[in-house]
């Protein structure tokens, strides 16, 4: 090989194979445990990444039922959860919510999560000052500029407006 070949390594991804029986709750379960070794997944959302490797409804939803009996799937522990880590990471709690609206979580389940998150308030402000500094904007074209900034982050307009002093009137 030539002293000037670059080599690039290509990840290596684990085929996805069908499932011998879809209808097997067995494999199911199984496929379902190596799953969440990986990381943790809402009963939904586990639902879909099991239909997509091809085992029938009923054989998902026994597996799912087991699983949810054992204490291994919690909905609110994964809302709970998934709140704090995203909120860590600066978004709001409507990014937050859209993202476990997706995830197909109850209503109940993402506001209960919601509320025993962090102050919004203290957080929208900790992240404005963390990208922006701590001076506060002077200028409409500054306070405009972080308003979006916070909205994309998925903070309410409550939050924006303390978080960036705007006022409703520009005078």
């Amino acid at each position: 090989m030539a002293p000037d070949t670059i080599l690039h390594r290509v990840p290596f991804r684990r085929p996805t194979p069908s499932p011998a029986d879809p209808h097997d709750s067995v494999a199911a379960r199984a496929a379902a445990i190596a799953m969440l070794a990986r990381r943790d997944y809402a009963c939904g959302e586990l639902r879909l990444k099991l239909a997509s490797r091809g085992f029938a409804p009923q054989a998902i939803a026994a597996a799912v039922a087991a699983l949810r009996s054992e204490g291994v799937l919690d909905d609110e522990r994964f809302a709970h959860n998934y709140v704090t880590y995203q909120a860590a990471r600066g978004q709001g709690p409507l990014r937050i919510g859209a993202e476990l609206r997706r995830r197909e979580l109850a209503a109940g389940v993402i506001e209960a999560a919601l509320e025993g998150g962090p102050d919004w308030h203290a957080l929208a402000h900790k992240v404005c000052r963390g990208k922006f500094g701590a001076q506060a904007p002077t200028l409409w074209s500054q306070k405009a500029r972080q308003a979006r900034f916070l909205h994309y982050r998925g903070f309410s307009a409550d939050h924006i407006r303390l978080a960036v002093g705007a006022e409703l009137d520009p005078d």
